[in-house]
């Protein structure tokens, strides 16, 4: 019992269960989307390039808004700014199905749709990321960060499976449908909280100067630019996941939809094991000793997929992938909140989902055109080689640090 209440410490709050539960649907929603998008988009084109510049439409606003997003959301309340975000979410979900469902879509509409997307994100994920502290106090942040770890996780095993299951039952315009209406979980979850110290400064500082704060603190504090960095190598070649399987699938293992969603859902099974495991460690604080670890661990076990030609195979390196990545983001995300000022952490959090997300244009560019050039048994190795290769002078280069995160951590830590 000691344990339950341990892992799900930050499910104590009322108004945190009400945005915990909303994003549970959400998120499902947004995996079913996802799913559904990437193989429409390759079932058009019969191009792992041309997959890979959706991936990067959709995440390219994220790399020009996401610094600019971190000033607003630090002046404005962040409940009014996940309001207005998730509305918009909503109207471009009724948008997709309907051009799908009347059979109209066209691969440059899907791409303009993505990119709507993509710019309610630069508002949205930072937003949320921000948010739960506001909900959950300091001392139950780290719980809550693994525990909204976790809502993306279940979404990310269920969700492909349900979307591979609605593309053959039914069809890819329901898988669109069921996005659209998911944002009303989200929705009627952030108007049944209630808030009486929600944190805005409502500056009229420079929007540039503001976004300077929030790069000096990343820059000058040696831990957290050490963890930038990571993220800028690991985030940029190796969550290329969406590009990289629906090619996999299809030219490696020689199957269909289903395949695809399973692959994508093993990897997400991988990373739930990670997030509770992260839950209940979150006592303990950072966990800096297996962050380095994971790391590597993911490049290396991406560049061994050169060697995956089997689905049974497939499926279990799916899973330990999947838990590397969940474990390295948690730590990254846990390392950019971890004693920063409330009225930085927009700025901060800004910052982070700029490299987690923001980075992804690249890597699913290059990802993509490797395996139009190759095949799809290149793209998993090739990002996760190269990775490894730029993983060496980055470590060189601040061995003091690495030498303190390799010591063991005490285990009465706690925020």
């Amino acid at each position: 019992m000691n344990v339950l209440r341990t892992t799900f410490s930050s499910l104590h709050s009322k108004n945190f269960r009400y945005f915990w539960l909303g994003q549970c649907v959400s998120v499902m929603g947004t995996w079913v989307q996802r799913t559904a998008q990437t193989w429409l988009v390759y079932s058009m084109t019969k191009s792992a390039l041309l997959v890979g510049v959706l991936s990067a439409c959709q995440f390219a606003p994220i790399l020009i808004f996401t610094l600019f997003a971190g000033s607003l959301i630090d002046r404005y309340p962040k409940r009014r700014i996940l309001m207005i975000t998730q509305a918009g979410f909503l109207v471009l979900g009724v948008i997709m199905t309907l051009i799908v469902y009347f059979k109209i879509v066209q691969y440059w509409q899907v791409l303009l749709i993505a990119i709507g997307y993509g710019a309610l994100q630069s508002f949205d994920t930072p937003t949320r990321q921000s948010f739960v502290v506001e909900l959950v106090g300091h001392k139950d942040l780290m719980n809550g960060i693994s525990l909204n770890s976790t809502i993306f996780n279940l979404a990310k095993i269920a969700g492909p499976s349900l979307a591979g299951l609605l593309m053959v039952q039914f069809s890819v315009s329901f898988c669109f449908m069921v996005d659209a209406i998911s944002y009303l979980a989200v929705l009627l979850g952030l108007f049944l909280i209630k808030q009486t110290n929600a944190v805005a400064s409502h500056s009229h500082k420079n929007i540039i100067v503001d976004v300077k704060d929030g790069l000096a603190y990343v820059w000058q504090h040696a831990e957290i630019r050490l963890s930038a960095e990571l993220m800028i190598i690991i985030c940029t070649l190796c969550y290329n996941n969406n590009v990289i399987i629906p090619i996999f699938a299809k030219t490696v293992l020689h199957s269909g939809a289903q395949t695809y969603a399973n692959l994508l859902s093993a990897t997400g099974i991988g990373s739930l094991i990670a997030a509770f495991l992260m839950s209940y460690l979150s006592r303990f604080g950072l966990q800096r000793n297996i962050y380095l670890v994971v790391a590597a661990g993911t490049a290396i076990l991406q560049s061994a997929m050169l060697f995956v030609h089997s689905y049974g195979l497939a499926m279990v390196m799916m899973v330990a992938i999947g838990f590397c990545n969940m474990v390295f983001l948690n730590q990254s995300n846990a390392a950019f909140q971890f004693s920063i000022p409330d009225e930085l952490r927009g700025r901060v959090m800004s910052v982070y989902v700029l490299l987690n997300q923001g980075t992804t244009p690249v890597g699913s560019l290059y990802v993509g055109g490797i395996m139009d050039v190759t095949s799809g048994l290149w793209g998993f190795p090739a990002s996760g080689m190269l990775a490894l290769v730029l993983l060496i002078p980055v470590l060189l280069t601040h061995r003091p640090t690495v030498k303190k995160w390799l010591q063991p951590q005490p285990r009465h830590l706690q925020l």
